[in-house]
């Protein structure tokens, strides 16, 4: 299993302190059962965060028609909606809620140019809250594609979410199904589309980052 870099230094701090916490309550604590019982926990909650980190490889055939999906999770929006931020009109908005059992790393929906990125400080409000793209931490990111249609994707901190990593920054060149960024511990990512998509995916799919295909744009056939 493959583990990605932003959870490298975490998990090392998280040995370091389970293993300093079991040696000061073995120092204290001789019954072997309770022994044996911390040791259980503390395992299992180590595989926990391994497995939060975890960065499964998924290639992905490029198609500059279709949307792929950038986060693993569960469709909570598909509906059109007015984005205020970037588009400051009406578009479809896909929203995706990402438990904390999900791969948290996001990925780029389509190639192009990065064309707006910026970080908005925030609130904590829960990630399937109406108001937390608005209100919560957050990054937004909008994807230029060669034919001049964009995107947008935004990363939203959530209730336990307390860290958005995003890697995009204005003029690069991105792939579809590279890294865009990273959030920590539940979270939730929006799509802001184009009117006239065509959806593939509806309320309470779930679905796969680099896997499930959302849409594809007004002129595919």
């Amino acid at each position: 299993m493959r583990i990605h870099k932003e959870g490298i230094a975490i998990i090392l701090i998280v040995l370091a302190l389970i293993t300093s916490l079991n040696l000061l309550f073995f120092h204290f604590i001789k019954n072997g059962l309770i022994q044996s019982l911390l040791v259980i926990l503390s395992i299992s909650f180590f595989f926990l965060v391994v497995w939060f980190f975890r960065n499964p490889s998924r290639p992905v055939d490029t198609n500059p028609l279709a949307i792929n999906c950038p986060a693993d999770g569960r469709i909570v929006a598909a509906e059109p909606a007015f984005e205020d931020e970037y588009f400051r009109d009406s578009c479809l908005q896909v929203s995706i809620f990402m438990s904390p059992l999900n791969v948290h790393l996001n990925r780029y929906p389509v190639s192009g140019t990065v064309c707006y990125a910026r970080y908005h400080p925030g609130k904590y409000l829960v990630a399937w809250h109406p108001k937390s793209s608005l209100l919560n931490e957050r990054s937004t990111v909008v994807i230029r594609d060669d034919q001049g249609r964009e995107v947008l994707v935004r990363q939203i901190a959530g209730a336990v979410a307390r860290r958005i990593i995003t890697y995009s920054v204005e003029g690069q060149r991105v792939e579809q199904g590279g890294e865009l960024g990273f959030i920590r511990f539940g979270s939730r990512v929006d799509l802001f589309l184009p009117p006239g998509t065509k959806l593939n995916v509806k309320i309470g799919q779930n679905v796969r980052g680099n896997r499930t295909i959302l849409g594809y744009f007004e002129s595919a056939r």
